[in-house]
């Protein structure tokens, strides 16, 4: 990273060591996430020149430090992004993002990065590292429908056809919904969502809640936001039955207005997601392992590092693209 607002470029830098129990991991595939576009562009995030983005990535591990248990060389691992010491009482509920020495793993735009055993879930032969590193995303989506108390028959409409509202309508449909209506501004990805599993795709910028109720045939009685635009809390509210649910997974960082008396008069619940737990990590990795095709399609691309500073600049238009990976 060359500073806010500046285009990535590439660099040498030092091999990483691994020291008292950590490790290093040899990155086979890594994801370009939509909250490292946020991470170069917005100061919320702490990151800053110097920095080594990739939160979405696996490979195999090639060094060991003093004392690190649980993993060997020639592991292949799945990294779980979510730094944390391993031994407190919220790492062993699994965790994680509530640990106190929570940070967000990086580096994974790179040949190698360092990390911790307790981070490393090992990858069973049917998983390849292309599916490694798609687990991260699959697990933020599972997380906010383990929240969402969805229960099977409900009418579910997700916001935003991303990888993380693409992975929703995955979730949503295993665990029961009978109606999955995938939503966006533009038309691209309706193919992609109907294979993950939506039952349907609306796309009307000019009346957003009324396409939306035509293809789920009423209100939903979930809505997840997956965009993160100002406005959207407000759009599913008007979408959403009354006493429903609407999870927020979308990173917003600017400021957004909340009707409350419109929920308030539709008594809603407004839930908001972070992250995932070690179970869920896990779950996503099990249904990969089980042979579950759909998650596999969010992948449209895979590149090297020497092309990631232009794809990167690319993916911050609206483009066909869903996610891409580099191949380090």
């Amino acid at each position: 990273m060359q500073g806010l607002g500046r285009p990535l470029a590439m660099a040498t830098l030092p091999d990483p060591t691994p020291g008292p129990g950590e490790l290093v991991v040899r990155v086979g595939r890594c994801g370009i996430c939509g909250s490292d576009l946020h991470m170069t562009e917005d100061a919320t995030y702490g990151k800053r020149a110097g920095d080594v983005l990739g939160h979405e990535f696996a490979g195999e591990v090639v060094a060991l430090g003093r004392g690190t248990q649980g993993v060997a060389t020639g592991d292949l691992v799945s990294v779980i992004p979510l730094q944390s010491c391993g031994t407190c009482a919220s790492c062993l509920a699994g965790e994680p993002a509530w640990c106190a020495g929570f940070g967000l793993q990086g580096g994974g735009y790179a040949e190698f990065a360092v990390t911790r055993p307790n981070q490393c879930i090992k990858l069973p032969c049917s998983v390849s590292l292309t599916d490694g590193a798609i687990i991260e995303p699959l697990a933020v989506a599972l997380h906010g429908v383990s929240l969402s108390g969805l229960r099977p028959g409900d009418r579910v409409l997700v916001l935003g056809a991303g990888p993380i509202g693409l992975a929703v309508a995955f979730w949503a449909r295993r665990r029961g919904a009978t109606h999955v209506v995938v939503q966006d501004i533009a038309p691209h990805q309706q193919a992609r969502a109907l294979a993950m599993g939506a039952t349907g795709f609306a796309v009307d910028p000019t009346d957003p809640v009324g396409a939306a109720e035509r293809a789920l045939g009423g209100k939903a009685d979930v809505v997840f936001e997956c965009v993160g635009v100002p406005g959207l809390i407000a759009q599913a509210v008007d979408q959403v039955r009354n006493r429903g649910t609407i999870v927020l997974l979308g990173l917003c960082t600017r400021p957004d207005t909340i009707n409350s008396f419109a929920m308030l008069s539709k008594e809603l619940r407004l839930i908001t997601s972070a992250f995932f737990t070690r179970g869920e990590y896990e779950a996503a990795l099990d249904a990969l392992d089980a042979g579950a095709a759909e998650p596999r399609l969010l992948v449209t691309g895979t590149i090297t590092l020497a092309d990631t500073p232009l794809r990167f600049e690319t993916l911050r238009r609206r483009t066909h693209d869903c996610k891409v990976l580099i191949a380090p």
